[in-house]
């Protein structure tokens, strides 16, 4: 263990005997706690956190070379040493005219030719040129995709549900359960629907068996010729795409330098770009840079991200807090815990660093949470009472997008300020006006942490804003931690093993597995009638 750690360790203790209501008492507090960032206020008063822990995560993240490494990655060099490739989300939403390398390269013109591209096609949707085989208009839209080309872009066009386009719904569909396609079909007209199959490398399982029965769907309406008009592909791959019947002139482009979790910010969001228009998801690119420009350029101690970053490690790694709960008070953002459940579980969900060795402390929290004010009258109670402490971050739009005229926003934000107290404050014993049996069952311990996210309303620049904050919050869980944040091989040994016992699940198939694993597919066999065979 380090100085640093030792000394953090040591700090830990000595916060133990002091609340969050005397700190957050401290009238100067909001000087080092409270931070503006493109238009996002971030509260960082109600943390277990004083001048004195901020200075020891400070020289942790100096000693761990944070600022170079984050140099590291925007300069294009291979950050993803596992994979021996750069992560450079940074370059999708650069729309400046400044060069960004990966291997000495300016890959600049090519971020732009796609983007150009995407923009010629939602014109063409939206305006009506683009049309299904029979002449008919598009009016709906299925994304079929899983992980990062699922989550992203179903979670942002969920978040700007209010910038839809009149005319086009879009839908999304990840699960190779049949009943997900199945269900989403059920009310659409064939010859007014699209589907944009996105996989990376066009070879996915799951987004294959579910894009050849899109196609049959479609083509056993109207004929194998459909498919050019309502398929495209978001791929690398042009000779799988084009031997699935897509044109490649159909086929929108991405790079091995663009993590899964990290691309919806390329041709991976033309669900997006469809659903709100163009010029919105360009403004959704430009509050992501904004951050960007934040996380690059300012000094480590005002830098939202690092900060936010240092502090899940202070949690996690000396408070031993296993989980952190996501609770936006903002019903467009219902989808975001799951998202961010991703970007930061399969980021930093490892054991191992980037020597070799085996990580002797904590890394990711289990990340979790529910829109509010329906995670009140569920989960809330164990985060006010609970023995185990669940730092929170809370969002709010100073601002509705919708057309009420009642005080139903004003009693959001008021529930959204009330818990984030609540949880810091406490209500002590002598506090209660209750009978002695029952006031102890009232005391509420408080010094419970938690983060405040501000905006003036959720639209397209504020939301690409909130998601690179994220981003690079984990970026920095993962320079501390000495890990790979962006590779993901913990995924794989299960697809192996599904490969091997699918078979055994098919008409002739011989099972395989281990005892328990036979035991199950030939109880799945009796229950199913032989219907897998």
């Amino acid at each position: 263990m380090s100085k640093v750690w030792a000394a953090l360790n040591e700090h830990r203790q000595e916060l133990s005997e002091v609340s969050l209501r005397t700190l957050c008492d401290n009238s100067s507090r909001t000087e080092r706690f409270l931070h503006e960032v493109c238009g996002i206020t971030v509260d960082l008063t109600r943390h277990l956190a004083d001048d004195r822990t901020l200075d020891l995560l400070l020289n942790l993240a100096e000693e761990s070379n944070l600022l170079d490494l984050r140099n590291a990655m925007f300069a294009g060099e291979h950050v993803n040493t596992t994979e021996q490739r750069a992560a450079l989300h940074v370059a999708l939403r650069n729309r400046s005219t400044d060069p960004m390398l990966v291997d000495g390269d300016d890959v600049m013109p090519q971020v732009r030719d796609v983007l150009d591209r995407m923009q010629s096609f939602c014109n063409a949707i939206h305006s009506g040129s683009w049309t299904g085989a029979t002449g008919r208009q598009i009016t709906d839209v299925i994304n079929i995709g899983i992980g990062g080309s699922d989550l992203g872009p179903a979670m942002a066009a969920s978040a700007l549900r209010p910038w839809w386009i009149s005319g086009i719904r879009t839908h999304f569909v990840s699960n190779v359960d049949p009943s997900h396609l199945s269900d989403t079909l059920q009310s659409l007209d064939v010859e007014s629907t699209l589907f944009i199959i996105a996989s990376k490398t066009f070879g996915t399982q799951e987004t294959i068996a579910n894009a050849c029965a899109a196609r049959r769907w479609v083509t056993d309406t109207l004929g194998e010729s459909a498919v050019a008009n309502h398929f495209v592909a978001v791929s690398t791959n042009a000779a799988r795409v084009a031997d699935f019947g897509i044109d490649t002139k159909n086929m929108f482009e991405f790079w091995d330098w663009v993590g899964g979790r990290y691309s919806m910010w390329s041709a991976i969001g033309l669900s997006i770009a469809v659903a709100i228009g163009f010029d919105r998801f360009a403004e959704m690119l430009d509050g992501a840079h904004c951050v960007d420009n934040h996380f690059r350029n300012t000094p480590p101690e005002t830098n939202v991200p690092v900060l936010l970053g240092l502090l899940d490690c202070w949690y996690r790694d000396c408070w031993g807090c296993q989980s952190r709960a996501v609770l936006p008070y903002d019903q467009h953002l219902a989808q975001l815990p799951a998202y961010l459940q991703q970007l930061e579980m399969e980021s930093n969900g490892k054991q191992i660093r980037l020597d070799g060795s085996k990580a002797t402390h904590g890394t990711a929290s289990v990340l979790w949470g529910a829109s509010g004010t329906n995670g009140q009258h569920s989960f809330h109670q164990m985060l006010h009472q609970g023995t185990t402490m669940v730092p929170c971050d809370f969002l709010v739009a100073a601002m509705t997008s919708s057309d009420a005229s009642d005080d139903r926003h004003a009693m959001l934000i008021a529930n959204c300020l009330a818990q984030s107290e609540a949880l810091a404050r406490g209500c002590t014993l002598d506090e209660l006006d209750a009978p002695s049996d029952l006031a102890p069952h009232k005391v509420m311990p408080g010094n419970r942490p938690s983060t405040t996210f501000v905006y003036r309303q959720l639209d397209p620049f504020t939301l690409g804003a909130i998601i690179a904050l994220y981003e690079h919050r984990v970026f920095v869980q993962g320079v501390i931690w000495n890990i790979d944040s962006f590779d993901q091989w913990g995924v794989e040994l299960g697809k192996k093993i599904a490969n091997r016992i699918l078979p055994g699940l098919l008409e002739d198939g011989a099972p395989d597995g281990d005892p328990t694993t036979l035991r199950l597919i030939q109880r799945i066999a009796e229950l199913s009638d032989g219907q897998n065979r």
